[in-house]
């Protein structure tokens, strides 16, 4: 099974003359960071539910908030009073500074900030409950989003992996027309530059064979349809939860066998099947940087 990096949870309750609610996203991220967001101080309990999203949610940057809104009389909210006397004074003094008519200044000043004020009571074990539950909930709804996304992932990266093999098979047939056309293109190099009667042909057949034997391609085909096999098995390899960097460091693998064949291959047949390897291969890759 593969897991995205990306994915989305939201959980609710409804309980007494609350409801609590408790989303969180995860995206893209080497390593892991949680950003928390409450509407209520939550004291130590931060700690525990961070602790839950690092066990359930593994890996990843993620956005988690919390909000508790209270639907019933407001007997936990308070008009801050003070607050409500500066503003008071300060938009008097501007109204009068300007000659404006002052109006419903009362109006007004309950509209601005930090005017109606929670009490921040601290949370009791009950609401607790529900909170930890519902972060629980979550978590595993951002993972089967994960699930769903990864799935996608998962036939996209091992459909393309498929295509390199099946182009790799597609070398063989132009693999003896490139060595004679290597072997022809030198003999007519030596044709140009020296007398035939001052060559000597052992020599020149054992400098072939040698310049032959360096511009092989068997050893990089041989690598890169194993680092392929590998890249299945690794991907279809249930008990390894963070496939992302080791995949990753396969494909690089597969890279440097595609760049060698493309250096080697002295034949624009070859040339071609390699670029469209490159192609497939940097989908690959890019499709990567969001698995778990």
């Amino acid at each position: 099974m593969v897991l995205s990096m990306t994915g989305y949870g939201q959980s609710m309750k409804e309980s007494g003359d609350k409801v609590y609610r408790f989303e969180i996203k995860s995206l893209n991220g080497k390593t892991t960071d949680i950003r928390f967001k409450s509407s209520t101080p939550l004291m130590n309990k931060e700690l525990e539910l961070r602790r839950i999203i690092l066990d359930k949610g593994i890996r990843g940057k993620f956005d988690a908030s919390l909000s508790i809104e209270n639907m019933g009389t407001g007997e936990d909210q308070f008009l801050n009073k003070g607050l409500m006397a500066s503003y008071f004074r300060e938009l008097k003094g501007f109204s009068e500074e300007m000659g404006i008519d002052k109006g419903d200044i009362l109006q007004s000043i309950i509209r601005l900030p930090n005017i109606l004020q929670n009490t921040d009571k601290p949370l009791d074990d009950e609401e607790w409950t529900i909170i930890k539950s519902l972060a629980i909930e979550a978590v595993d709804k951002l993972n089967n989003f994960r699930t769903q996304e990864g799935a996608s992932i998962y036939e996209d990266a091992t459909s393309k992996v498929k295509i390199i093999q099946n182009l790799l098979s597609d070398i063989e047939p132009h693999e003896e027309k490139r060595v004679t056309a290597l072997r022809e293109r030198i003999q007519k190099n030596l044709n140009q530059h020296m007398s035939k009667e001052n060559v000597d042909e052992n020599r020149f057949e054992q400098e072939i064979i040698f310049y032959l034997e360096k511009l092989d391609i068997n050893e990089e085909k041989s690598r890169l349809s194993q680092h392929c096999n590998y890249f299945l098995q690794e991907i279809d390899n249930d008990t390894n939860a963070l496939k992302g960097k080791k995949l990753s460091f396969i494909s690089q693998e597969m890279g440097r066998e595609i760049n060698t064949l493309g250096a080697k291959a002295q034949n624009s047949d070859i040339q071609q099947v390699v670029v469209q390897m490159k192609d497939e291969l940097e989908k690959i890759k890019e499709q990567l940087l969001n698995i778990l």
